[in-house]
């Protein structure tokens, strides 16, 4: 067999296969989140979250509202150093970020089975 039909055969099974997965694949919401910081930021979003009082109390004095902590669940960086990840019954997490108007934030919650509790929200200064 010749190369150039050999190379052929190839080419059209390798098109084949790619439009199959093509198929497959085009309806699932497929991510890859493959990395600790994003599988943490990813469990913490797909979950419906509550504001403790004193989250409450320091967003209505920073004059914010959810889309800074959705934001942050998004953009955020996860402190592994000062996070507490097996902590019983809740994993214990610190979310670093940057809120719309560039300032920095530090946001503390409970990652629970079924929830997340946002427990403050704080204004990081320099």
């Amino acid at each position: 067999m010749h190369i150039l039909k050999r190379i052929g055969y190839y080419l059209g099974g390798f098109s084949i296969g790619l439009i199959v997965l093509a198929f497959f694949f085009s309806g699932k919401k497929t991510s890859c989140a493959y990395f600790p910081q994003q599988r943490v930021l990813k469990n913490l979003r797909i979950k419906p979250y509550t504001l403790s009082p004193d989250a409450t109390a320091a967003l209505a004095a920073m004059q914010r509202d959810t889309v800074t902590i959705n934001r942050l669940l998004k953009l955020g960086e996860v402190d592994f150093g000062e996070s507490e990840t097996r902590k019983e019954p809740c994993g214990f997490y610190v979310i670093t970020g940057e809120d719309e108007t560039g300032k920095d934030l530090k946001m503390t919650l409970d990652n629970c089975e079924e929830s997340v509790r946002i427990v403050s929200i704080k204004e990081i200064k320099e």
